[in-house]
């Protein structure tokens, strides 16, 4: 009897152990999610949803994910929870929520799984992340960790910039890589980096990577959902489209305006009527 012939019947959650195994396997796909409804659609597609802190430039306009806190993640990662049973859960400890040292970056992460029932959380790698993961890890709480590119240091890097293109760069990346890849990241988010760099680090760290604007050779990819979805009129080099929900949307909008504007509706079939008897 077939899944279908039972609606009700909960799937089995991908696990920690399961991500890692995938390592030179097959690919994990990963996808960014911030409602249940959303997570729902991409649960049966995904391995891994990351409620990511781009939630605060996609869902809440901020000109970066600086402005997050760690109440808007556990709020939408809480959401994501309902609607995904199947895909592993990761949930981003925003910005000042770790840097601070291991203690705080426990408790942050605590609060995020016992709140939200995420199976992980990621952090990025600035200094001290390698101890901080390491810490985190040992106390029960899996860990992703991203090195490349660093949202969270926008304000640093002076807008968003690619990594890897020279010398010293390569070296740092790998060296970041390396350091939270021993540590115990169970998986290594790679972003904004030259393709051959993302290669070399894929085959010097023993937990799968994912990448963002890096090389076809990592163990998994991952996109924000609204820009693959094309919910921008503006994507980085590194997204590919595969709908466009703007124009769509768009589209649905002004049509709708048009027809309340002209009085056409509601009509007939969509207003209720007195029931007689």
């Amino acid at each position: 009897m077939s899944r279908q012939e039972h609606p009700h019947e909960q799937a089995r959650r991908i696990t920690v152990p399961d991500i890692t195994a995938r390592k030179g396997g097959e690919k994990i796909v990963s996808l960014t999610a911030y409602t249940a409804p959303m997570a729902a659609l991409l649960d049966p597609h995904a391995d891994m949803l990351l409620v990511g802190d781009t939630l605060g430039m996609v869902l809440h306009g901020l000109p970066s994910t600086v402005g997050v806190t760690l109440d808007m993640m556990i709020l939408h990662g809480q959401a994501v929870m309902r609607g995904a049973q199947r895909a592993l859960v990761v949930v981003d400890l925003p910005f000042a929520a770790y840097e601070r040292g291991p203690q705080q970056a426990f408790e942050a992460a605590a609060r995020v799984m016992a709140e939200t029932g995420c199976q992980a959380v990621k952090l990025e790698a600035c200094a001290g992340a390698a101890e901080t993961i390491a810490f985190l890890s040992k106390r029960g709480i899996p860990v992703v960790g991203h090195v490349g590119l660093r949202p969270q240091a926008t304000n640093v890097d002076g807008g968003f910039k690619a990594k890897g293109r020279s010398v010293a760069e390569r070296e740092r990346v790998m060296a970041e890589a390396r350091g939270v890849d021993e540590a115990g990241a169970f998986a290594i988010v790679v972003e904004g980096v030259a393709a051959d760099l993302a290669d070399e680090l894929t085959t010097s760290v023993k937990a799968p990577t994912i990448g963002i604007g890096a090389s076809a050779n990592c163990d998994g990819q991952i996109l924000v959902i609204d820009d693959m979805l094309g919910m921008f009129d503006w994507t980085p080099k590194f997204v590919r489209r595969y709908a466009g929900l703007r124009g769509t949307i768009d589209e649905a909008v002004a049509r709708y305006a048009a027809d309340v504007r002209a009085g056409r509706f509601p009509g007939a079939d969509e207003i209720y009527k007195l029931r007689v008897g």
